[in-house]
């Protein structure tokens, strides 16, 4: 013990770093792992009860929890996600794995951004720079209890069970630099640049091949197509029966055959992304499609770095000449011994083969009445992506469609208040990073 106190004494600088440096790890642990559960607790909790809702809180411990909960949960009127885009994905992952998913994906899903990344939160409510304000926010818009549909990303690999995607798909050497940028933390803030440069120097120009094949967009059918139309007359019941007994057999007509247009695209890219139109969300649209966007390799080292830099806090962001094509499905063949990962919401998945379907308006979640009203607004036409350089970016010409219902509900408060169970909230406090990536 003496000669432990000697050997501090005589090395009192290295043991104030030392001290130093494990103060700030903890501070840094808690930091991460409590911070999201106090502000759960101490901003959003409150509402929750406060508005007369049974609320059952569940704090999931380890990765894949919530997609293992939402595919046994029964009884509940509305799902809340506190958390970020991970957590996120996990939910609906779970949801629409279920065998009655027709049925209980019609449950509105509630998210209170707590997480690092919470991309879906630009879409659902108003920019706010007080993280607080912004957690009330989105917590009053679950009260209020007005929705929006939202597309889903069907990505399905070589296994079995699929995984589902709010925002979209990434491949490429933004992507590869942007998870590189927490290891150069004692850059401060060029930690982001740095990343970029010193993605440069190991391989110039980078490019990802691979072949591409897709359908075209999809006419979205009217709105109030899904509603059960009343039931007819007696006398109409008759008469249609008797028109059907004495009609043409079935097997005697020519049926249309209506088959589906693939094209294929050979690509040489910097990035690809495979994105829905969540972030810029167009209730009047006619059209149901994903952006398949292909971003040039051409671009000089100088704008790699200054965009990728703003990629980071913007992924909607893109290269000049950049090429966009709108589809429904997609199916994306990679070179055999293609490595890299993808990232498909922020989580970090193996590059594999994989097959892109667009689930339209599958999922409503609860929006802030001010986002709404942006929403019902349409555009001349969609900016696909500025270049941040001031290079303007791809456009796809859109048509101003004629007014009609905006597809938004809103849940009685009556519905809301019954108990019990009548709400389930996800809240995520200690979610650890992926060891690995994962497998679809």
């Amino acid at each position: 013990m003496t000669v432990f106190f000697k050997t501090l004494r005589n090395h009192w600088k290295k043991t104030t770093a030392g001290v130093c440096l494990l103060t700030w790890g903890g501070h840094w642990l808690y930091g991460k792992h409590c911070k999201a559960r106090t502000l759960f607790e101490k901003n959003a909790a409150p509402i929750l009860h406060l508005s007369g809702m049974d609320v059952t809180v569940v704090k999931t411990d380890y990765e894949g929890q919530a997609k293992k909960l939402l595919e046994l949960l029964e009884n509940t009127d509305v799902i809340i996600v506190a958390g970020g885009d991970g957590t996120l994905q996990e939910v609906i992952t779970g949801v629409l794995r279920r065998a009655d998913e027709a049925t209980f994906s019609k449950i509105p899903i509630g998210f209170i951004p707590l997480g690092q990344t919470s991309t879906l939160s630009q879409t659902l409510f108003a920019e706010s720079g007080n993280k607080v304000q912004h957690i009330i926010d989105a917590t009053l818009a679950i009260v209020k209890g007005e929705t929006v549909p939202l597309d889903v990303l069907q990505i399905k690999g070589e296994k079995e069970q699929p995984v589902f995607a709010l925002t979209g798909l990434r491949w490429g050497s933004f992507r590869d630099a942007g998870v590189t940028v927490s290891r150069y933390w004692y850059l401060g803030p060029l930690k982001t640049k740095a990343a970029h440069f010193f993605s440069t120097l190991k391989e110039w120009p980078q490019t990802h091949q691979a072949s591409i094949s897709y359908t075209g967009p999809a006419e979205r059918p009217p709105s109030g197509a899904e509603e059960t139309p009343p039931r007819p007359s007696l006398y109409r019941r008759i008469l249609r029966r008797l028109a059907s007994y004495w009609a043409q057999p079935q097997d005697a007509l020519s049926p249309e055959v209506s088959s589906e247009v693939w094209k294929e695209v050979q690509l040489s890219t910097l990035e690809l992304s495979i994105t829905t139109r969540n972030s810029q969300l167009d209730l009047t649209s006619k059209e149901d499609f994903m952006n398949i966007c292909m971003e040039p390799n051409t671009i000089s080292k100088g704008d790699f770095i200054m965009l990728g830099s703003k990629k980071v806090r913007d992924p909607r962001l893109r290269a000049e000449g950049t090429e966009c094509l709108p589809a429904s499905r997609c199916a994306l063949l990679l070179p055999e011994g293609t490595g890299g990962f993808f990232s498909i919401d922020s989580e970090e998945y193996e590059a594999m083969p994989v097959e892109v379907k667009l689930l339209p308006r599958k999922l409503r979640f609860f929006c802030d009445p001010r986002r709404r009203a942006e929403m019902l607004q349409s555009w001349p036409s969609e900016q696909v992506g500025d270049c941040p350089l001031g290079h303007p970016g791809t456009k796809r010409e859109q048509s101003l469609p004629s007014p009609s219902p905006p597809p938004c509900q809103r849940i009685p408060r009556a519905r809301l208040r019954q108990v019990p169970p009548a709400l389930l909230s996800l809240c995520v406090a200690a979610s650890q990073p992926a060891s690995r990536p994962r497998g679809l």
